[in-house]
């Protein structure tokens, strides 16, 4: 299993006392492994301005391989995200633009963006500060039964 998966699982096992179904657990799980990928959330920015060509995609999400670029857009377009325009011209042009839908979420990105740089400096600081704990022998947490 991979490390990503561990944050969706926890919020879909804290999630199950509130009235959750498997079917609405199994529908959020999807939803945020889709837009909660470091590829997609990188696209849907580049897209934000509209439409754009494959090639200028790539220049945009610095570091994204051209297979990882192709899957992501095939998988945003599958669910409803992104539009792919073919022009009849040769060679062959192809747009990429955000549907309404895609629209809709870059709203809650650009906030977890925004949240992404006001607490980076915080979360930092409590990396270095776990680290030193961690790299020179001083305890851990410790869970003890009660006596």
């Amino acid at each position: 299993m991979v490390d990503t998966n561990t944050a969706v699982r926890a919020l879909e096992a804290s999630h199950s006392n509130e009235g959750c179904n498997d079917e609405n657990r199994k529908a959020i799980v999807e939803t945020l492994a889709r837009i909660g990928d470091k590829w997609t959330v990188m696209v849907v920015g580049a897209l934000s301005k509209g439409p754009i060509r494959y090639n200028e995609i790539r220049r945009r999400v610095e570091g994204i391989s051209q297979r990882m670029l192709t899957l992501t857009l095939k998988g945003l377009e599958q669910d409803g995200l992104v539009t792919r325009t073919m022009y009849p011209t040769i060679p062959p042009r192809v747009d990429y633009e955000l549907t309404e839908l895609g629209r809709k979420l870059i709203v809650p990105l650009r906030a977890l963006a925004e949240w992404a740089r006001e607490n980076r400096p915080a979360m930092l600081a409590a990396r270095e500060a776990f680290q030193r704990r961690g790299q020179h022998g001083s305890p851990r947490t410790r869970f003890t039964v009660p006596k």
